[in-house]
């Protein structure tokens, strides 16, 4: 199959990449950032996904499917051009697919989407809204992305969308928001606070990407890994330091005292928590998690040892 991931300089992304080489496709990146060491059969292209080269990568390789990584989700990384990467880069990947021929979209997303709140249900399934993003605007772009995502389900029929909205990963590679957090050492809670976090190996990300290609499931998906655990369990098990804080005196000790900086909306999601429930896309897909959350935090632990 001829294939097309916009985001593939990223960790996760070439992880992707070089499963889908080793299963025989054929595999083509589009990514601002480079990848000097791309394995041999991986054609990469240092290009905006937004601009024309990028729209010749599709007019020339006609791929059959898509998978779109190419969405920047640090949440220190605020900017007008952060908003115009994540909305038009979406918009932008389904044009392109329209327009050339694509058979199927995977749109990856974040179980973010949903928001954490005081009044928000344990478990969220996907036919729910975004929530509490009047008190975390800096999720807005990545929570567009999503929507403008999943109105190709209706608008473009005729093409397979599927939209995956992903809990956090943790392993030894150290991608994603969870990860960041937690290499600080110190990692600040908000005293009276220990919310469930739920996250998933990155292997196990890249079998979900893997399987849903196989399946070609239409709709959107929450897709998770093993259960939950509170966020005190995951701060030892990886051996961080906690460093309880007053919520009155969190937004001030940020960034300061050695701790890792985070924008004050994102201090919901260290007071409630944001679970989902995936049991559509393991009954649509097949789809198992291998590795547990003991063996992940363990992994995370050994490639980023605390510093005390």
């Amino acid at each position: 199959m001829r294939i097309v991931i916009p985001g593939i300089a990223g960790r996760l992304g070439r992880m992707l990449a070089e499963r889908l080489l080793a299963a025989g496709h054929e595999v083509t990146g589009i990514d601002k950032r480079p990848w000097r060491d791309a394995p041999e059969g991986v054609e990469v292209h240092e290009v905006d996904i937004r601009k024309r080269a990028a729209e010749d990568v599709f007019r020339k390789k006609r791929p059959q499917a898509v998978i779109h990584m190419a969405t920047v989700t640090h949440l220190v990384h605020q900017s007008e051009d952060r908003y115009r990467i994540n909305l038009g880069g979406t918009r932008a990947v389904f044009d392109y697919s329209r327009q050339y021929g694509v058979e199927h979209v995977v749109f990856v997303g974040r179980h973010t989407f949903y928001g954490a709140a005081a009044d928000s249900p344990l478990y969220h399934s996907e036919d729910e809204p975004p929530m509490a993003l009047q008190h975390f605007p800096e999720l807005a772009d990545l929570v567009a992305a999503d929507l403008y995502a999943g109105t190709a389900l209706w608008r473009y029929p005729e093409l397979v969308t599927t939209v995956l909205r992903m809990v956090y990963t943790l392993g030894p590679t150290g991608h994603g928001t969870l990860a960041t957090f937690l290499k600080a050492g110190r990692v600040p809670t908000i005293l009276g606070f220990d919310p469930l976090f739920q996250f998933m190996h990155e292997v196990d990300v890249v079998s979900a990407l893997l399987v849903t290609l196989e399946k070609r499931v239409r709709g959107v998906f929450n897709v998770a890994g093993p259960q939950p655990v509170p966020f005190s369990v995951v701060c030892r098990e990886t051996g961080r330091q906690v460093v309880p804080i007053p919520e009155p005196l969190f937004a001030a000790a940020l960034g300061r005292f050695g701790l890792p900086k985070l924008p004050r909306g994102a201090l919901g999601h260290l007071k409630y928590p944001v679970v989902v429930d995936d049991r559509a896309f393991r009954k649509a897909t097949g789809y198992e998690h291998a590795i547990d959350e003991s063996r992940a935090m363990r992994e995370y632990k050994a490639a980023f040892p605390p510093v005390r």
